[in-house]
């Protein structure tokens, strides 16, 4: 789904006004299914964090797809301060040790500048798409209570990596969502959510559409 103009309550925030404003899918990935999935939710609000992670991981284990929350994974000392590029390889590597074989990565973002943020979404031909850079360059959003100070317009990122053995941490979908004047965290997680699970749908990644139930009603 890409262009696709969906309504979406923010992820850590809550919303007075959200849009999907844009998104993007691997052209060489029709379906995607995932065994075990790693939920990272990037934000220096513990309480919200846990609450979308589990609220997550839930939509995961009803599908019958194991899911394991990041707060369960990584320890405090982890998220206080800034990790090297070496760090993250081991956590990976760790990850494929433990049979996980998708990361879903959320973090909200702040921007002054719409138009230049945009951009970054079509210039996929200059950006590294793994799972350990994105990490790596917005890692600060746990640690600096700064971070969002400067930004009336806020943007929320979703992320689904694939960290197969052998596809190199590659990414899978992302999309883009703006956000401005956020408030209400719970119903703004609860929106996020079931927006998002929607929009994987439409991709067929990991959720995956119902099969229409046949109309039996006669002619």
């Amino acid at each position: 789904m890409k262009k696709t103009l969906l309504l979406l309550g923010l992820l850590f925030m809550g919303c007075s006004s959200t849009e999907l404003v844009d998104s993007w899918k691997n052209p060489d990935i029709v379906i995607f299914d995932a065994n075990k999935v790693l939920i990272v939710g990037m934000t220096s609000n513990a309480k919200a964090q846990e609450d979308f992670e589990t609220k997550m991981k839930r939509q995961f284990t009803e599908r019958g797809v194991e899911a394991m929350r990041s707060i369960d994974l990584f320890d405090v000392d982890f998220t206080n301060s800034a990790r090297s590029e070496d760090e993250l390889d081991e956590v990976e590597e760790s990850l494929l040790d433990k049979d996980f074989d998708a990361i879903l990565f959320t973090k909200v973002l702040g921007s002054e500048n719409k138009e230049s943020f945009s951009k970054e979404m079509v210039d996929f031909d200059n950006y590294n798409n793994n799972f350990k850079d994105d990490y790596l360059s917005h890692q600060d959003i746990y640690y600096d209570e700064n971070y969002y100070d400067a930004y009336t317009v806020y943007h929320a990122e979703t992320s689904l990596y694939c960290i197969c053995v052998g596809k190199e941490r590659e990414l899978i979908w992302r999309g883009i969502i703006d956000i401005v004047d956020p408030s209400n965290i719970k119903s703004a997680v609860d929106d996020y959510i079931r927006l998002i699970v929607v929009a994987m749908e439409e991709e067929d990644l990991i959720f995956h559409k119902k099969p229409e139930e046949e109309d039996t009603t006669s002619l």
